[in-house]
C-alpha cells in the first residue's frame, strides 16, 4: 500500500467514513502548491483531499495556512446557495472535502456556449459577494488578525508581497521601490470600501468547473477557493478577466448586474481595480522563486505578466516614475 492510500484512510477514519471502503486513490493535476488528490469510494462516493506542502517548503507570506481560508471559502459560499464543495473535515495537515462534477474550463466551448456560461458565472459571483465578512483581510492570519478597515488590510497585503520579491530576488520590470511608491498615490481610493465582502480571488477558468453531462454546459462548481479573503468585491474582477480588461466581458457583467451585483467603473473604482491587478501580477511573478518553476515559465512571467504589471502601475495616478 502507498503512503498516498495509508494517509487517504487515515483522513477517512478523521472523518468518520469506513477506510475499507476506499477503492481509488489518484493524483489531481492543475494545481501548484498543494497536494490535490481524488478519493473514490466503493459506492461511488468521490472526495478530494488536499495537502499542503511541509513548512520548510519556501513559500509566499500570505500563503500560510491556506486551507483555512479555503474552507472558509466553501462554507461562505454554501450560505448563498453557489455550487462548491462542501467541507467534510479539516484536521492538522489536510483538507478533505466533497467533489463537483465538471471539468475545468476550457477553450471548448462555442461563442454561445461562453455567453451563456459568462451570465451564469456573472450571477454566481454576485452571490458570492452578498456574503460579508467580520473585518477585512485574509482569515487564516497569515498576515495578522483581520483589520477594522480596508486600506489597512490590503496595503498589508501588498507590503507583504512586496517583501516576498525583495526576500527572493524576484524579477520584477520596475524596482520594488517604485512599485510601492506608485501604489501609494492610489491608496486614498480604498477608504470607499466599508464593508469586508467575500472575495474568491483566484477565479481564472481552471478554478470553474463546466459540467457537460447534461444538456448544454453549465457551471459545475466554483473551486480553490484558498486564496479567499474578506475585501472589496472588485478585486475579484481581475482573475475572471486574467491578464484583461472584465469591461470587455458583456455577458459577465450583464449575469452580474441582474442577480444584483453592483459595479460602476468611475475613477475611484478604477484605481482600486488597478491597484488589485497589480497585486496578483506581484504574486505571480514573484512565486515565480519558491515555485522553482521552469525556464519557460519564467520567460513567460517576464514577456506576459511583468508588461501587465507596468500597465497596472500606469493605470494609477502619475508619481515619480522612472521607467
Amino acid at each position: 500500500m502507498t503512503d498516498s492510500w495509508e494517509r487517504a484512510r487515515q483522513v477517512l477514519v478523521s472523518a468518520g467514513l469506513p477506510p475499507d471502503r476506499l477503492a481509488d486513490c489518484r493524483p489531481l493535476t492543475g494545481g501548484t502548491y498543494n497536494t490535490v488528490e481524488e478519493l473514490r469510494l466503493v459506492d461511488g462516493d468521490r472526495y478530494v483531499l488536499k495537502i499542503p506542502p511541509p513548512e520548510t517548503v519556501p513559500g509566499l507570506r500570505h500563503e500560510a495556512q491556506l486551507l483555512l481560508s479555503e474552507a472558509e471559502f466553501y462554507r461562505a459560499a454554501g450560505t448563498v446557495g453557489v455550487p462548491a464543495p462542501s467541507v467534510v473535515t479539516l484536521g492538522d495537515g489536510h483538507l478533505l472535502m466533497t467533489a463537483y462534477p465538471g471539468d475545468p474550463w476550457d477553450d471548448s466551448a462555442t461563442g454561445a456556449e461562453r455567453a451563456l456560461l459568462r451570465g451564469e458565472l456573472g450571477g454566481l459571483v454576485a452571490r458570492l459577494h452578498e456574503v460579508t465578512g467580520p473585518a477585512f483581510g485574509y482569515p487564516s492570519g497569515a498576515l495578522g488578525p483581520l483589520a477594522p478597515d480596508w486600506r489597512t488590510a490590503f496595503t498589508g497585503m501588498l507590503d507583504a508581497v512586496l517583501d516576498d520579491a525583495v526576500r527572493y530576488d524576484a524579477w520584477l520590470p520596475v524596482p520594488a521601490d517604485e512599485v510601492t511608491r506608485t501604489l501609494r498615490g492610489a491608496y486614498d481610493a480604498l477608504d470607499e470600501v466599508t464593508v469586508p465582502h467575500l472575495v474568491h480571488f483566484d477565479l481564472w477558468q481552471g478554478n470553474i468547473l463546466v459540467d457537460r453531462s447534461v444538456g448544454a454546459p453549465r457551471i459545475g462548481g466554483l473551486i480553490d477557493g484558498e486564496r479567499m479573503f474578506w475585501g472589496d468585491p472588485v478585486a475579484d474582477f481581475v482573475s475572471l478577466a486574467l491578464l484583461g480588461d472584465i469591461r470587455s466581458d458583456e455577458a459577465f457583467l450583464m449575469g452580474y448586474q441582474e442577480a444584483g451585483g453592483r459595479v460602476e467603473f468611475d475613477e475611484a473604482t478604477c484605481r482600486r481595480l488597478a491597484l488589485y491587478r497589480a497585486y496578483l501580477y506581484l504574486i505571480m511573478l514573484t512565486e515565480t522563486v519558491p515555485r522553482a518553476v521552469g525556464e519557460e515559465r519564467v520567460k513567460w512571467a517576464r514577456e506576459v505578466v511583468g508588461p501587465a504589471l507596468v500597465g497596472a502601475l500606469d493605470d494609477l495616478p502619475p508619481a515619480h516614475r522612472p521607467y
